[in-house]
């Protein structure tokens, strides 16, 4: 496992020194969201290369982690993509804060991505080093946090894509299917996706260490870069509307509408 982790993180890293060479140039950090989401998918190939689990097993856990990895990667490509020339707030604020030489610790926090993803992928390692010739009940309820989770997330993705597609809708706060019930669907369904990893490990030696992983996706969603800056931006932007918005609406899980 230690060659599979080291190999990993190796690629990772190098691919980060190359998107932080292009970042440089281009002068817009956002493009490391794009490729910490790719780096999954490398990940995803060492492992099917390198780990000796139950094959089975194995090629679920890699077949899982592609098509997380390959849509946020993909949904994050056409984000950023489309305006390569202006970088997002929260990095302009970094390249501020981090004057008069930003671009050295921008190498630092790349590099950090990097091993962000190392870390958050504690369940992928254990799942496909586990040799148990079996796949179990409790594996497959994993299986299917994440699979219905994966599809709450698309769904409430496509929905604000939606929203924001119509100019009538310019301005406004998204409140549209999912978003009518909770301000952050798709945070919730990214750390629910996590959560169904976690439980996938359960069933493999030391599985419980994956618990790392969901709950520091849910500590950055609600305490770092997720929802506090989201807030913080939509209420600068959007004003009374919003707040009305936070008034009426789950800050996190989609339940009910309150009155």
């Amino acid at each position: 496992m230690i060659i599979t982790i080291l190999v990993s993180a190796l690629i990772c890293c190098l691919i980060m020194l190359f998107v932080w060479a292009w970042a440089k140039a281009i002068k817009n950090a956002g493009v490391v969201d794009i490729f910490w989401a790719f780096n999954f998918s490398i990940i995803a190939i060492v492992i099917c290369l390198l780990a000796d689990g139950y094959w089975e097993r194995k090629l679920i856990i890699c077949g899982m982690i592609l098509v997380w990895s390959m849509r946020l990667g993909i949904y994050l490509l056409i984000r950023v993509g489309s305006h390569l020339q202006v970088e997002e707030g929260r990095y302009k604020r970094l390249r501020e804060e981090w004057a008069p030489n930003p671009d050295r610790k921008f190498f630092f926090f790349f590099q950090s991505q990097a091993l962000s993803n190392i870390y958050l992928a504690i369940p992928f390692f254990i799942i496909a080093f586990n040799k148990k010739n079996e796949i179990s009940v409790l594996e497959y309820v994993g299986i299917a946090i994440w699979a219905i989770s994966i599809l709450g997330e698309a769904i409430a993705d496509a929905q604000l894509k939606r929203f924001k597609g119509k100019a009538a809708n310019k301005g406004k706060v998204c409140d549209a299917g999912l978003w009518n019930y909770s301000r952050h669907p798709n945070y919730f369904f990214e750390s629910m996706i996590w959560v169904g990893y976690f439980v996938f490990a359960l069933n493999a030696p030391y599985g419980w260490i994956s618990i790392l992983s969901p709950i520091t996706i849910i500590l950055l969603l609600f305490k770092v870069t997720g929802i506090p800056m989201t807030e913080e931006q939509a209420v600068s932007s959007k004003g009374d509307a919003y707040k009305e918005y936070q008034r009426t609406t789950s800050v996190f899980v989609p339940w009910f509408k309150k009155k």
